[in-house]
């Protein structure tokens, strides 16, 4: 969690053309920052880590078209389709008050303002509108908290926990 040197920055979700080239789901909260990167590690689905220079940046709709060093054709870049691309901490940005890695949220201990343990944050989803965190509950049940500061009142990276207001009709 807090410790984690290397943060993702983008998954692969398929190739692109005939060069090697992959669509890239960016997970970084400006897009336009993959232009500023000349290396990323790659992780493959099996959790294989390599170095590799990033040759070339395009934007298409909502993806990152990249082309990576050593994957020069569909063959390849469909080997490296579902694995994600990681940076270490210090390259990726400076956060400004209230902003957190998605990698420091996941498995923060979710407290109510009452002072009820709610359960551990699992996932987050990204919607149109505002993120929305799912929280594995102690009786197994999931939650779905939507990101937005009427619900989500301190997250406490350093401390592990985050304490969310459970408004009306969360609950499942």
């Amino acid at each position: 969690m807090w410790n984690e040197s290397l943060l993702t920055i983008g998954k692969i979700i398929s190739t692109h053309g005939l060069r090697g080239e992959v669509k890239v789901y960016p997970t970084l909260d400006n897009p336009d920052r993959f232009s500023c990167f000349a290396h990323a590690v790659l992780e493959d689905k099996h959790g294989e880590r390599s170095d590799r220079k990033i040759e070339r940046v395009r934007f298409f709709k909502s993806v990152v078209i990249v082309k990576l060093e050593g994957v020069d054709s569909v063959e390849e870049a469909q080997k490296i389709r579902e694995g994600v691309l990681l940076l270490p901490r210090e390259e990726v940005t400076e956060l400004k008050s209230n902003q957190f890695f998605e990698a420091d949220l996941i498995g923060l201990k979710v407290v109510t303002d009452e002072g009820e343990a709610l359960g551990t944050l699992t996932g987050i989803l990204h919607t149109g509108a505002n993120d929305v965190y799912s929280v594995l509950m102690e009786d197994g049940r999931e939650v779905l908290l939507p990101a937005i500061k009427s619900c989500i009142l301190k997250v406490e990276v350093e401390e592990g926990r985050m304490t969310v207001h459970m408004m009306e009709g969360l609950l499942p």
